[in-house]
């Protein structure tokens, strides 16, 4: 997702170390990483994948930790081996590739870059995330339940797959902004497809205030292995 208008700003050194102070400071909790798993291997997307291991998330999150804070003197705290579940001769996932987005409080969807550190309050666990494209001063605390894996463009050759009722995420753009929403699929006028590639038009009403608007499938993108 390449549509990010809110402005990055200058860097502030003070708010960096105090970032990178209170991660080194909090432990890297199990837990959150035992959710995030579950929530990855009950999508849709990762169907016939490889279970995901609750420690391959937490090595991938101080994999990103160690290349945020590499300036810096501080170490991060080790994976204990002790705290691995996973039995001899088991597959181990490569979480190289995986990407995540995470809904902000504007309920748009943004391309996550690093998840910075973590904590629980009384309404659940948080990760504090850093947007892709955006400087430290938008660095913002999410929901566990509001991460995901990255949404990918949905390719001319899959519109078949689209059905009424599908939930996708759109790109909504309007005069002052351009945003990534969640939207059903209300509608759907299937149409021949020329050298241009897919020709059909979905109504789509959009989750954050329930317009609808008719787009084409280039504005469509949807969770991996849709």
């Amino acid at each position: 997702m390449d549509h990010r208008l809110r402005s990055r700003g200058e860097k502030k050194m003070e708010k960096m170390e105090k970032v990178i102070k209170e991660s080194g400071e909090n432990p890297l909790n199990p837990d959150v990483f035992k959710i995030l798993a579950r929530r990855f291997n009950r999508s849709s997307g990762r169907a016939g994948k490889p279970i995901l291991k609750w420690t391959d998330v937490q090595n991938w999150f101080i994999e990103k930790q160690q290349c945020l804070m590499s300036k810096n003197t501080n170490k991060l705290p080790a994976v204990q081996e002790g705290d691995s579940d996973m039995s001899k001769g088991e597959k181990i996932v490569d979480l190289s590739k995986l990407e995540f987005e995470a809904k902000s409080s504007d309920n748009a969807w943004y391309d996550v870059e690093v998840f910075i550190t973590h904590r629980f309050i009384s309404s659940g666990p948080e990760v504090l995330v850093r947007y892709v494209g955006f400087g430290i001063e938008e660095d913002e605390w999410i929901h566990v339940k509001n991460v995901r894996e990255r949404s990918i463009p949905i390719e001319h050759s899959e519109c078949h797959k689209v059905m009424i009722g599908d939930t996708v995420l759109c790109f909504q753009e309007k005069t002052d902004q351009a945003r990534y929403y969640d939207a059903q699929v209300m509608n759907i006028q299937r149409k021949l497809h020329d050298i241009r590639g897919c020709r059909c038009i979905f109504l789509i009403r959009y989750e954050h205030d329930d317009s609808e608007e008719s787009v084409r499938l280039k504005r469509l993108c949807c969770q991996p292995e849709y």
